[in-house]
């Protein structure tokens, strides 16, 4: 219901600017829209500068207003949300330089589409709950996902990525990121062999084909990662 209050008078606001165009009405429209401004950088800001993310959603939101056509059919709300969203995301992605697992970029993609859509339907950004069960995670996994590629992944509280339910023929965020830390411990070469075996489904001899060895040499390489991860695993414990 807050959301909601809070779309209504920036909706209010923006027709006010529209009508007025005005020094008052744009601050005002400012001022409706920081919660929104605030969402998306609790969202997708991570470790970036606040005070950075802040600004750019407010630029984002100057130019919402400078390009929105009022008779067009979606609503100001809707239309600032996509321009703040994607600045933001944007400029996080740019500062993005630290090693995320597959899973985890995974997660971050998914996260996109189920807020573009729940916009696109509702008109209003959604709760973190609602991201979160759309994941198949608990709430305060989010956060965690959405900060990894910002911050050295040893960094991210990984404690607190944990699924909400079993899925069948799926692995847990939590095993596949433990998983993904064992692997860490690969060479190029090795996470690469056990890529193609096992997510590529190659036989050991299309992959010595594809990589110029002898079948063999696949075979080894493969036992050896293997060996390596479940040290890793057991060092873990």
């Amino acid at each position: 219901m807050e959301a909601v209050d809070r779309s209504q008078k920036l909706n209010e606001a923006a027709d006010r600017y529209f009508r007025c165009k005005d020094q008052d009405s744009a601050q005002e429209v400012v001022s409706a829209a920081s919660g929104l401004i605030r969402y998306y950088i609790r969202l997708y800001g991570g470790a970036c500068d606040w005070d950075d993310l802040f600004q750019t959603g407010c630029l984002a939101l100057m130019k919402a207003l400078k390009n929105y056509q009022p008779d067009q059919q979606a609503s100001f709300v809707t239309y600032a949300s996509h321009c703040i969203m994607g600045e933001i995301r944007h400029m996080v992605r740019k500062e993005t330089s630290f090693y995320r697992p597959g899973c985890i970029m995974e997660l971050q993609f998914k996260v996109d589409g189920i807020v573009e859509g729940y916009i696109q339907r509702k008109g209003i950004p959604p709760p973190i709950a609602y991201i979160a069960r759309e994941l198949n995670v608990k709430p305060e996994s989010v956060a965690e996902v959405m900060r990894a590629g910002l911050v050295r992944f040893d960094e991210i509280d990984t404690a607190k990525i944990r699924g909400l339910t079993y899925e069948s023929f799926h692995l847990p965020i939590e095993d596949k990121l433990t998983l993904a830390q064992a692997a860490r411990a690969l060479s190029d070469l090795q996470r690469k062999v056990l890529d193609m075996i096992f997510y590529r489904n190659m036989s050991q001899q299309q992959v010595a084909d594809e990589m110029g060895i002898t079948q063999r040499t696949v075979s080894r390489i493969k036992e050896r990662s293997l060996e390596i991860m479940r040290d890793e695993l057991e060092n873990e414990k």
